[in-house]
């Protein structure tokens, strides 16, 4: 679609040099804010600004737009009205996403980490009272919108519509869309799943082996959450919001050549070498012990023998969920251990000693829980190549970044958790709070975890823990990282699952002091 603003008829003999700048600065405006906001403004321009063919989203267009076109400073109070003239929450994230997609594609940092965000954000709003459920989705959107226009706005989209014919058979075969990311014509890979034709269930299995070509966070938690959020805003746009896979792992494919990565040259072997190739998951039940033991073999284990030890557990006919079970109890361990960041991983935001935003252990258990729900609606070869490269890339994540993970006592420690002696649910959780406040990771963790053992609900203590994932900024990795934990604490035997809670106390504790962006407009809005 182009945006054309009509042309000025001739100027007069007396225009003047400053006439002709302040036409040009109209149009420089109009072509980084938009034209609908441009003339909101005052500023749209009469110069003709043309921009390439866009994706567009039907209704929800117009809301896209303002998502883009903005200025982040007008942004919440916009919002915040479109909600009080019955727009839904959950179109406000759909419009956010379909933002997103349109102007990153996959290919900013900052920008994919906010779609990862979204979902878990609107997931927290369905928690929360009504008067407050839109505050994290609006913390969401703010971080989303201010990106978009650093990145650029309309005039830097990258998803664009497909220039290829999609009227013709659908691909066949596991594989093709990784051939196409490794080989020769990998810039022609978007366009190709762009026009492929293929159902939700269809792409989401084609996305997998391509994925699986090198075990890294990213690559694996992209789609995992632009899948999570078709089930808030639908399936028309599966393909758009897994076009942002195809594009990361086309960028990742171009600096990661093939000699560099073993995970891809092992499981085709692990595959083979356990007749997992046509075979059906099992379904045989194991008892807590199994679970411990198995997790406690990843954690010492090589990559490579941890992939091997779960392509042997798949032959032998265990439930696929009992060994994701295992593998996020694995990932668990790495974030209880971790010693934090050291003095040369000191940056803004993240001191020495903490363990909130990209740290090892909440990249490990992202992407456990990733491969671990993307193994649940895969079909069986992909299920298998998940279940297989979690196991891997947990024992990858113990020993790429360094630290002694084997020998470092996970929190929290005896210490942490003899520091309380209450026992009502009330006082405890005036104890988190306050260790919270005091950046204090291990007694938060003692707490929490002297909690579990009273058998509190842990409602309150995940209302307590919320309610900062909300305030705090969190390092791009706040909201994400709480849906892990609420989806992982959900799905884990009572047993090990307060293991996931006593993790997000310590993360939690970590990122205190450092309010997101947006929160306090948006309380302010919310309350008027």
């Amino acid at each position: 679609m182009s945006l054309l603003v009509p042309s000025p008829p001739p100027a007069p003999a007396t225009s003047t040099r400053r006439d002709f700048l302040a036409e040009v600065g109209r149009g420089m405006v109009t072509a980084t804010v938009g034209l609908s906001m441009a003339s909101e403004l005052g500023f749209a321009s009469s110069v003709d600004i043309s921009l390439p063919p866009r994706l567009e989203f039907g209704e929800l267009e117009p809301l896209v737009q303002i998502m883009q076109e903005t200025p982040v400073t007008k942004l919440l109070p916009l919002l915040v009205g479109k909600l009080r003239k019955g727009v839904s929450l959950q179109q406000l994230v759909a419009a956010g996403a379909y933002a997103n997609a349109r102007t990153f594609g996959g290919e900013d940092y900052v920008g994919f980490h906010t779609m990862m965000a979204i979902a878990p954000g609107f997931h927290m709003a369905c928690e929360l009272a009504p008067e407050r459920a839109p505050l994290p989705v609006l913390k969401v959107l703010y971080r989303n919108t201010s990106r978009i226009q650093e990145f650029g706005g309309i005039r830097n989209e990258v998803l664009r519509p497909t220039q290829l014919d999609s009227s013709g058979a659908k691909p066949s075969g596991d594989e093709w869309l990784r051939d196409s990311v490794r080989g020769p014509n990998r810039s022609q890979t978007d366009q190709l799943f762009a026009a492929s034709g293929l159902s939700p269930e269809e792409m989401i299995n084609a996305v997998l082996p391509m994925v699986d070509d090198e075990t890294e966070v990213h690559r694996v938690v992209l789609p995992y959450r632009a899948w999570d959020l078709l089930g808030l805003i639908g399936r028309e746009h599966a393909g758009t919001l897994l076009r942002q896979s195809v594009r990361y792992c086309v960028k990742s494919e171009m600096t990661h050549p093939d000699s560099r990565n073993e995970s891809r040259r092992l499981l085709p072997q692990l595959l083979e070498e356990h007749q997992l190739l046509g075979a059906k998951p099992g379904d045989r039940i194991v008892d807590d012990q199994w679970i411990t033991e198995f997790s406690a073999l990843l954690f010492k284990s090589t990559p490579s023998q941890a992939a091997a030890a779960a392509a042997a557990a798949l032959a032998e006919g265990i439930a696929p969920d009992a060994i994701g079970e295992a593998i996020s109890l694995t990932a668990n361990q790495l974030l209880l251990r971790d010693h934090g960041r050291t003095p040369s991983m000191e940056v803004t935001g993240k001191p020495i000693g903490s363990v909130h935003g990209d740290s090892i252990g909440v990249h490990a258990c992202d992407s456990a829980a990733a491969w671990r729900n993307l193994a649940r609606v895969a079909n069986p070869r992909n299920t298998f190549a998940c279940l297989i490269l979690g196991a891997y890339q947990a024992a990858l994540d113990r020993t790429a970044r360094g630290g002694d993970f084997q020998n470092w006592a996970p929190l929290p420690l005896q210490q942490h958790s003899d520091s309380s002696k209450l026992v009502d649910s009330a006082g405890l959780l005036r104890e988190l709070d306050e260790a919270i406040r005091g950046n204090l990771q291990g007694r938060a963790a003692g707490i929490v975890h002297r909690y579990g053992q009273l058998t509190h609900d842990p409602a309150n203590v995940f209302e307590v823990l919320r309610s900062y994932a909300i305030s705090e900024d969190g390092a791009l990795h706040g909201e994400k990282f709480f849906r892990t934990v609420t989806e992982e604490f959900r799905t884990t035997r009572p047993i090990f699952r307060w293991r996931h809670l006593i993790a997000l106390a310590r993360v939690t504790a970590s990122e205190y002091g450092r309010p997101g962006a947006g929160v306090a407009e948006a309380i302010d809005l919310l309350r008027a």
